[in-house]
């Protein structure tokens, strides 16, 4: 086969691309490693910026997230019995979205098939050949049968642990990293949601999270350690300790019920650069990770989509190599604005093993200042809803 652009990965941020390119009739090819049963079945984050929104609607796919997508326009943050809200429209005039990562991936993929949008799934063996030439291509397998796509550029969507950012050599690509010393806990469960936004809580039992995917679905996350395992936790073990660390108020009004999910993610702040090495682009996971207290992984990899669609059509409907030459340093610009938000609100909300007591005042100072001052409120909304593209 012979394409524009091959993009690796069937994620939400792959598809988002191609969807996007197909809108301005740049042909496009999508490789998954795994079935699309096996995409929609991840359960991931749920919160969107208004950045996101506006590509899907660019993508026409966003007609089911207006319909279903719960506006939200501020959230709560709690520390021991205390608190208060910031106000998201006030600060910003913007709200984000709840609106499931699946949700959003099965929108997309509807998309793609509507428009009869070329999908390889099952695909091993992946090999980019020549990213550093100006004649790329990709040889993979399935079942067992060898196949090459040639096309112009390269999209690595295929995350954290995909081939595409192990293809830049290793003299040109620096990597950060910090691993957090514990992990969410988190679950799924048909109830309604104990608030209708979302309550960030700092207790010194530990951080929770009580989230939402609609009315009757609920999401809840506790910190809890590295060590542990998902089926450690019994629910009703989950239930007591997380009603524990919200304030008494929402933990006396808090409906539970039988988990239909379970699972433990540990926390990384990720970035390598450059995210792009001739041909190859890096977008998303495979370029950066956050912790997710700021909800802003699949966020950055909407903004790494943005740059690198206009990039291409710079590139296709200009013949300029302007956006593909500058995509790198200013999806980084940004990705390391969300980093330093992600480990900031980790920082303000987690209890660490080595923190002193000057350390626990510190935060809570941080947490009251937080409470007390509007420009603090506003510096922490207008990261939430998403810096600018």
């Amino acid at each position: 086969m012979k394409t524009q652009v091959a993009i690796i990965g069937g994620g939400p941020s792959g598809l988002l691309l191609s969807q996007l390119l197909h809108t301005r009739g740049i042909e496009n090819v999508v490789l998954e490693r795994k079935t699309k049963d096996y995409v929609l079945g991840r359960i991931r984050a749920g919160v969107l910026e208004q950045g996101l929104v506006d590509l899907m609607e660019k993508a026409g796919c966003a007609e089911r997230l207006h319909a279903e997508g719960i506006p939200h326009d501020g959230t709560l943050i709690s520390y021991g019995d205390e608190m208060f809200r910031v106000d998201f429209t006030e600060h910003t005039g913007k709200p984000v979205m709840v609106y499931g990562q699946t949700e959003v991936t099965r929108d997309l993929y509807e998309a793609r098939e509507k428009a009869e949008g070329k999908i390889e799934f099952n695909v091993e063996d992946v090999v980019i050949h020549g990213a550093d030439t100006d004649t790329p291509h990709i040889s993979y397998t399935i079942d067992g049968q060898a196949h090459r796509l040639d096309c112009d550029f390269v999209a690595g969507c295929d995350g954290f642990h995909g081939v595409s950012r192990q293809t830049i050599p290793l003299d040109v690509r620096t990597e950060y990293e910090k691993v957090y010393p514990f992990g969410w806990l988190g679950i799924l469960s048909e109830t309604p949601p104990v608030n209708h936004e979302l309550i960030y809580a700092n207790s010194p039992r530990g951080f929770a999270l009580c989230s939402m995917r609609n009315e009757n679905l609920s999401r809840y996350y506790i910190q809890c350690s590295l060590s542990d395992k998902p089926q450690d936790w019994t629910d009703e073990a989950f239930w007591q300790e997380l009603k524990r660390r919200i304030p008494t108020a929402q933990a006396e009004t808090l409906v539970t019920g039988p988990s239909i999910e379970k699972s433990i993610a540990p926390l990384r702040s990720f970035v390598t650069e450059p995210m792009r090495w001739g041909r190859l682009f890096l977008c998303g996971d495979a370029a950066h990770i956050v912790p997710p207290t700021g909800a802003k992984g699949l966020n950055t990899a909407a903004s790494d989509v943005n740059y690198l669609f206009n990039g291409l059509c710079d590139f296709y409907e200009n013949d300029s190599t302007n956006g593909i030459d500058t995509y790198s340093e200013k999806a980084l610009a940004r990705v390391w604005k969300a980093e330093r938000f992600s480990w900031w609100f980790s920082s303000l909300m987690h209890t660490y093993p080595d923190q002193s007591q000057f350390d626990l005042k510190m935060q809570v100072a941080e947490i009251e200042f937080l409470r007390s001052n509007k420009a603090a409120q506003k510096a922490m909304a207008e990261n939430y809803v998403g810096l600018p593209y």
